[in-house]
């Protein structure tokens, strides 16, 4: 297999919970070579991570460093001399008081992309505060999207600023930082703030909401469950479904399919005061009905269906089995690396490492490089 389009990168990933490590692991998926700095003990964020079932941690090398010792400091420089970039997640300021900030690693390498993870970004009156993902979605417009109306905001688990607007977010970032150094033979700083990234994926949104296509009243719009063919629906059985008729002609063959084509009541598709009927009739209708039933009525059309598939059923579906849109790593049934390539096919991911498993190689490696100079993973 030809190594993926990554091959040949090496990253410092300073271990921590949550958008770092799927960054680290999106970069280490697509063939980067991922060295992670982990702290002796194990514990990241407050949070002891069994390593053996982290999904987020594979296709790794581990080094522990004390990076509170100039002995674990001086390691990390010494690294940074031999690495494209480094990704950090810390509050602004804590690689700086560790003599680990931008200033000191790019006077070792003016070449490295300097990454930085944060929720509310490196500077702002927020910068310093501590957060989650549910509240950087909430600051900007995102949480006030999700749910239905007359209800309070359900937040996505944590999806859109840890994993979409943070980790994805400064995978790309990285990426493209790279190839400026690449061209430039200069490294930069990024700052990746889960609130920017978080409300850049509401571009469409704002789009909608210029348009006047888009209401701030919670599960009244098109794509937010106002809709009655943009929803889920249960079945006879408990199951559920999915239904994202959209464009007129998708919508036509989802009539047709139900036996609604003749019902007049239909042709009321874009009367938004006629949605609510719509929707009961629809409720009932499905009920009717097993999601096995509604899957051999609606599979492989264009109605835009599809069953509504918990964690465990999923890797089991027929489509995503023929895809080998799962895989399992170690023991663990986990997602494969996306998205796929024609000339650089990505590898199998490998198993998570236990925390420092290649601390002696590492150092033997830096060692090498640097002489007889004494280095040592823990002072």
């Amino acid at each position: 297999m030809a190594p993926g389009p990554l091959d040949g990168l090496r990253i410092l990933e300073i271990a921590g919970i949550g958008p770092g490590p799927f960054c680290g692991m999106m970069l280490a998926d697509h063939g980067a070579e991922v060295i992670r700095i982990d702290r002796p003990g194990g514990i990241r964020g407050g949070v002891q991570i069994d390593r053996a079932t982290d999904v987020l941690a594979r296709s790794r090398r581990s080094l522990v460093l004390d990076l509170k010792t100039p002995a674990g400091v001086d390691v990390l420089l010494r690294l940074s001399e031999t690495a494209d970039g480094l990704i950090e997640g810390f509050r602004p300021g804590v690689m700086e008081r560790l003599g680990l900030g931008p200033e000191e690693v790019h006077a070792r390498n003016r070449r490295l992309v300097y990454g930085r993870m944060t929720g509310w970004g490196q500077e702002g009156s927020y910068a310093g505060s501590a957060g989650h993902d549910i509240n950087y979605i909430a600051l900007v417009g995102a949480l006030s999207a999700f749910g239905r109306a007359g209800a309070l905001p359900t937040p996505p688990a944590n999806l859109i600023g840890d994993f979409a607007g943070g980790g994805m977010m400064l995978a790309f970032g990285m990426v493209c930082a790279l190839l400026h150094a690449r061209i430039s033979g200069e490294g930069q700083v990024i700052d990746c703030a889960m609130v920017d990234g978080a409300s850049l994926l509401m571009s469409f949104l704002w789009s909608l909401r210029a348009q006047g296509a888009w209401s701030d009243d919670r599960g009244s719009n098109e794509l937010d469950t106002g809709a009655p063919y943009y929803d889920v629906y249960a079945c006879a059985d408990g199951g559920l479904i999915s239904i994202g008729a959209i464009e007129p002609q998708f919508y036509a063959e989802l009539r047709t399919l139900l036996g609604l084509a003749t019902d007049p009541d239909f042709d009321a598709r874009d009367q938004r005061d006629r949605w609510p009927g719509l929707k009961a009739k629809l409720t009932a209708l499905f009920l009717s009905r097993t999601r096995g039933d509604w899957c051999q009525v609606l599979e492989h059309t264009d109605a835009c269906f599809a069953p509504v598939l918990s964690l465990a059923e999923a890797p089991a579906h027929p489509h995503l089995a023929a895809r080998g849109a799962f895989i399992e790593v170690g023991g663990v049934l986990q997602p494969a690396p996306a998205p796929r390539y024609s000339a650089t096919p990505v590898a199998t991911p490998r198993p998570p490492p236990t925390a420092g498993a290649d601390s002696e190689a590492l150092l033997a490696e830096l060692a090498q490089r640097a002489g007889p100079t004494q280095v040592g993973a823990e002072p």
